[in-house]
């Protein structure tokens, strides 16, 4: 195994968010990041620009909404799979998958849910149960693989500011928590919780009450690595400072680094 940086990032718009997302890649320079949310068809993914950034790029894209794509620093990722396995007559872009520098990255963006209870949080279990069917495929895989993305599931109460008055969102419920849980119970292992057992670290700051500047955040963005790749977890963090920029998405990168050597 190489030394990697590995990063997942909702953009929440990557047409009028360019320039934030390029100053975060030449400060960052992550050799793979899972971006989400695109919100622009794939004619109008940037790919002239983030190649000359030294990018090779994957996107999967639809107009106005959703949309995720796969950053390669100094190489091509090569598709393996574009869209999710059991959501065939998904008309939302959620889901890409590819090999890049010699891991199986899944990159994902997992429906929001609400409101709840109703169609789009039956959606939202829907597509969480196959992403927990097709990621015992690659949790058995002999490969080292890696989902990556928006999750859009808050996994216990450490990870939120104040649960009570999110109570109701989708985000909490039960049934995301569960389905979360199911897919740690398979034996991937959440890099963010792993190394930071007892920290309460936010990765989403809503743009409404000043959650910024309260540091009223949430915990949605993660990257789940299977049993070949999990023991050259080094570190993990998240690139609070991108969310403070002007014009910023309403979630920070989140990362990981990966060492040559397996963690004793």
């Amino acid at each position: 195994m190489k030394a990697l940086k590995i990063a997942t990032f909702n953009i929440n718009g990557i047409r009028s968010r360019l320039p934030a997302l390029l100053a975060w890649l030449e400060r960052e320079q992550p050799d793979i990041a899972c971006l989400q949310e695109l919100k622009a068809p794939d004619a109008q993914f940037p790919a002239r620009e983030l190649e000359a950034a030294g990018y090779g790029c994957l996107h999967l894209g639809q107009p106005s909404w959703n949309g995720v794509a796969i950053l390669a620093r100094d190489s091509e990722p090569l598709a393996v799979r574009w869209g999710l396995p059991g959501m065939e007559d998904d008309t939302q872009s959620r889901y890409l998958e590819a090999a890049v520098h010699g891991i199986l990255v899944g990159c994902l963006y997992l429906p929001n849910g609400n409101p709840q209870p109703g169609p789009k949080f039956e959606y939202k279990l829907r597509w969480f149960d196959c992403l927990i069917e097709h990621a015992k495929g690659l949790l058995d895989s002999e490969h080292p693989a890696l989902l990556a993305g928006d999750f859009n599931v808050v996994p216990t109460d450490l990870d939120i500011y104040d649960p009570r008055s999110w109570l109701k969102d989708a985000l909490l419920q039960p049934q995301s928590r569960d389905r979360y849980q199911q897919l740690l119970d398979q034996g991937w292992t959440d890099a963010i919780r792993h190394l930071h057992p007892d920290a309460r670290v936010y990765t989403f700051w809503d743009y409404f009450r000043n959650h910024w500047a309260r540091n009223a955040g949430l915990r949605i963005d993660h990257l789940l690595l299977n049993r070949q790749l999990a023991p050259y977890l080094k570190a993990a963090g998240v690139d609070a400072w991108v969310r403070n920029e002007p014009k910023a998405s309403d979630h920070a990168p989140v990362w990981i680094e990966l060492g040559t050597r397996k963690r004793r």
